[in-house]
């Protein structure tokens, strides 16, 4: 059964990192009575010092935790996870090397047939989607595809914020971006996740989470605001 935790961000202004999703983090993980988490840290370059940043919070939910990048076979560590966290920093960098590591695959077979957590957050969240076609970052490198995990059947914009009517930034909104994405032809939904709010998929089942509400853009519709414990189910048979 599939056990995702999709957040925004690790950090939300008034919290200390991941706090802000501590309880359902607890709650993912409490499923499978998981012990060890196995984080991996690509999306940024110094491993070591990411996973430094993860060990407190985890430590203080209950969790060990180990680095993906500690095991001589990526492969064979995602294939003994008990859970799995990805965390933030470019989506380029993270999808290239779980490409480059043969990961995809692995981790999709452990997450949807084995029913390990799976819990995201920032690029780990835009991955857990059928592509990273809206993430915010800049593509510092380039991977094979843009076709990530598709652990659910549509995109996640996360860090979504709107501009103030009166900003003197007048480039593109994240809206116009994200309406730009909607005029493809292979286009579907776009969660918008605002920072504090994250996405609970269990089974066949997602609702939104968090302390902030969420905006959905799907081609052909205006966009919806929702709600914290609002059910998203639906976009799950997209």
């Amino acid at each position: 059964m599939r056990n995702l935790l999709l957040i925004s961000s690790s950090r939300v202004i008034g919290f200390k990192y991941l706090e802000v999703a501590q309880d359902e983090i607890k709650n993912v993980l409490s499923f499978n009575s998981v012990s060890t988490v196995l984080f991996i840290p690509y999306a940024l370059k110094d491993y070591d010092a990411y996973l430094n940043t993860v060990t407190q919070p985890f430590t203080d939910f209950g969790y060990d935790i180990e680095g993906i990048h500690e095991h001589e076979d990526p492969v064979e560590a995602v294939n003994k996870a008990e859970a799995i966290f990805i965390g933030g920093g470019n989506t380029f960098l993270l999808l290239k090397t779980l490409y480059e590591k043969n990961l995809l695959g692995a981790i999709r077979k452990r997450v949807l047939e084995n029913g390990i957590p799976y819990i995201g957050s920032s690029a780990g969240t835009n991955v857990a989607t059928c592509s990273i076609n809206t993430t915010n970052d800049m593509p510092i490198v380039y991977p094979p595809s843009f076709k990530s995990l598709n652990l659910v059947p549509f995109n996640i914009n996360p860090h979504y914020i709107e501009s103030p009517y009166k900003a003197v930034h007048k480039g593109e909104t994240r809206d116009q971006r994200i309406a730009e994405f909607l005029q493809m032809e292979e286009a579907g939904p776009v969660l918008g996740l605002r920072e504090g709010c994250m996405l609970r998929v269990t089974g066949d089942r997602a609702v939104l989470k968090g302390i902030n509400d969420a905006k959905l853009f799907q081609p052909g519709k205006e966009p919806k605001i929702i709600k914290v414990n609002e059910d998203l189910s639906f976009l799950l048979n997209n």
